[in-house]
């Protein structure tokens, strides 16, 4: 780890096209750089990847894009943990808006951020030139005294608003991972954050996971350092089951917190807002929005798995079953299976109906480019004493108190130095 080799000029993984066709949109992903500089407890990144940033060159993006686009695959989704770090992050997309825009290239981009990275000029501007449509972003959570309890220092809550925005102007949609079970957390608190969010904060998705030791974190070394119970099923460690307990929700209540999240976040009301939202947005894209609304929440509704390894249908079979269980009777499992599958399919079938009408509603309506509402607004001059973001979590004021010194500070450092007279004896 302290000798990591360079990534330049290194072959990158390609997948066959037979297999990302059946993905969603034809999605394949590259890496353009590795490891990251933050300590944040509960990631594994560090430990996979150093701490040393390692990149590839304008050249070695310009080759794996051509090598898939020659294979009909124009989607890609580029896995470094925190594109905007990326020291070479300006001439790297400077290729891809040479490859979009000049040479007409149908390509188009996901990336992860952190919550900063609109603060790096003309950043944002880059990203969504070279075709950057989509961007997931680690919110992980609103309440500042669990950031920097998982040493998660660089979300900074007062920047959360402003940068959402400006993603929003520029016609992205955002996604944000959200992690349910630090130790500030209760059922109430959370569903308190998540009617915040909802009202504050101009999210398109929101993707909810539970706190996990995941073997390789700082998490998982302490527990298993201190003796601590952690699920010895490996198979339950994808973020969406409860592997560990928590200090003040009983196992119960962390996994209902945990589907409540869901389920808090997804109301018809708010879908409507979020469509709203899109729609008031001249470079808003409602429809790609509101299917991936509805792969979000469906997947979690009726799979009860993780959106990121749902599908339209789930496939089953019959022999895919552990040593230690009975294997099914085909008259027991195909009946089953196609049963479950017809009612499932009814009932996304009944909702996607019920969205399309509100979407065709909303695309009508007469205040269509008018609408507002507090999330979508111009930040107002009163909003760090009048938003709950900053008063109703914890930490949150502390964390406008921080934000205060800091201004503070850079105010003095830029003041004039105004000349002292001298006395002349």
């Amino acid at each position: 780890m302290d000798d990591l080799p360079s990534l330049e000029g290194e072959p990158a993984a390609i997948l066959p096209a037979q297999h990302v066709r059946r993905t969603s949109g034809s999605l394949s992903s590259i890496d353009l750089g590795r490891g990251c500089p933050y300590q944040c407890s509960f990631c594994t990144i560090i430990n996979v990847q150093g701490r040393k940033s390692r990149f590839r060159s304008p050249d070695d993006l310009e080759r794996i894009v051509r090598l898939n686009y020659a294979q009909g695959i124009k989607r890609f989704f580029i896995t470094d943990d925190n594109f905007a770090r990326n020291k070479h992050w300006e001439p790297l997309l400077d290729r891809m808006i040479q490859m979009r825009v000049e040479e007409g290239l149908n390509i188009g981009f996901t990336i992860q951020v952190d919550t900063l990275c609109h603060k790096i000029p003309n950043f944002i501007e880059k990203a969504t030139r070279a075709g950057v449509r989509r961007v997931f972003i680690g919110l992980e959570n609103i309440n500042p005294d669990n950031l920097m309890a998982a040493n998660k220092r660089q979300n900074k809550i007062t920047e959360y608003r402003i940068m959402l925005q400006k993603w929003r102007q520029h016609g992205a949609i955002t996604y944000a991972g959200y992690i349910l079970g630090f130790p500030g957390d209760t059922k109430e608190s959370i569903k308190r954050d998540i009617e915040i969010i909802k009202r504050e904060l101009p999210l398109d998705i929101l993707e909810f996971f539970f706190l996990t030791p995941l073997p390789g974190s700082e998490d998982h070394k302490g527990l298993w350092t201190k003796g601590v119970w952690m699920d010895p099923d490996m198979n339950k460690y994808d973020l969406n089951h409860r592997v560990a307990h928590h200090s003040k929700m009983s196992d119960t209540e962390w996994e209902e917190a945990y589907k409540a999240a869901w389920e808090t976040y997804y109301t018809p009301e708010h879908i409507r807002t979020i469509l709203r939202r899109a729609a008031a947005n001249p470079l808003g894209r409602m429809k790609t929005t509101l299917t991936t609304i509805l792969w979000f929440y469906l997947a979690f509704l009726y799979e009860g798995v993780h959106p990121l390894e749902a599908g339209i249908f789930r496939l089953k079979f019959r022999r895919d079953r552990r040593l230690s269980l009975r294997r099914e009777s085909p008259l027991v499992f195909y009946p089953r299976y196609v049963g479950e599958t017809l009612v499932k399919a009814w009932r996304a079938w009944t909702i996607y109906r019920r969205t399309k009408a509100m979407l065709k509603e909303i695309e009508a309506a007469p205040d269509r480019w008018t609408y507002t509402d507090l999330a979508i607004a111009p930040p107002l001059e009163n909003e760090f004493e009048a938003l709950d973001l900053y008063h109703a979590t914890a930490g949150g004021e502390a964390a406008l108190d921080r934000k205060r010194r800091d201004e503070a500070v850079r105010a003095g450092a830029h003041a004039p130095v105004r000349p002292q007279s001298v006395a002349v004896s």
